[in-house]
């Protein structure tokens, strides 16, 4: 089976490391032109787009600042004059230890759910909006194995963002397969990438490894490819459904 994405538009938030690296790079690899979103720091996204071509774009945007995520799918139609495939990838993981003081435990709280939870739905409003217009499109949701096991009493915000992207995507997947659009959710568990390293820092490496069924940590380029296959078209009668990639960590 050969996958060609030529003449695709794909939108990948959080695309500068990590698992979003590594799907903007395969994304392109099967043809795909990438927009590449970043958040602060402009060289590495600049430098992906040099390196994967084929029209690839950087574009910034803070995406705990609604409007900065509206305006980031405008930006991105404005370039390109369309989108077909929105990845919504961006996340973060605070540490917000329950002992906490009030005001930092809010702040983390209101921070991860911006990040997370709200920028996924603004772009997944925009997304609809748009693919509406052009007879359907797709979005991928990268959720989390915590959105159906739970996690640590440290990152509460993160399991209930990544649970919410969840309950978003079905919705979406229910609501709007008449108009042609799909919705798919990727439920990862820890990956080599610098997020969970934060996790490895805090409880070592072999708390990370404990659970796992397989010899080594899931890498990103062990997650892209599923992406780009549901982007394809191939799997659209999969919409709605939750794949989970995280060596047994989890099994449902």
């Amino acid at each position: 089976m050969r996958i060609d994405l030529t003449s695709k538009v794909v939108l990948v938030t959080g695309a500068s490391r990590g698992i979003g690296n590594e799907i903007a790079r395969q994304m392109a690899a099967a043809g795909a032109t990438v927009a590449v979103h970043y958040s602060s720091s402009p060289e590495p996204a600049e430098a992906l787009c040099q390196e994967i071509g084929k029209g690839a774009m950087a574009f910034r945007a803070d995406l705990s600042d609604a409007h900065a995520a509206i305006r980031l799918f405008k930006d991105v139609v404005a370039e390109y004059g369309h989108i077909d495939v929105l990845v919504n990838n961006a996340g973060i993981a605070e540490l917000a230890p329950i002992d906490g003081t009030d005001d930092d435990w809010i702040t983390s709280w209101d921070h991860t759910l911006d990040v997370n939870t709200r920028s996924s739905a603004l772009l997944t409003r925009s997304a609809i909006q748009h693919f509406k217009t052009r007879g359907g499109g797709r979005i991928i949701y990268i959720a989390s194995r915590a959105a159906f096991r739970g996690d640590s009493e440290e990152y509460l915000a993160y399991a209930a963002s990544k649970g919410a992207m969840v309950s978003l995507a079905r919705s979406v997947a229910r609501g709007f397969g008449k108009d042609g659009i799909t919705a798919f959710v990727i439920a990862p568990g820890f990956v080599r990438t610098a997020m969970a390293q934060n996790a490895i820092d805090a409880y070592g490496e072999d708390y990370v490894l404990g659970g796992v069924a397989l010899k080594r940590l899931t890498e990103p380029s062990d997650v892209a490819p599923m992406i780009v296959l549901l982007a394809s078209g191939l799997s659209d009668h999969a919409t709605g459904c939750s794949i989970d990639i995280n060596a047994a960590s989890y099994v449902r």
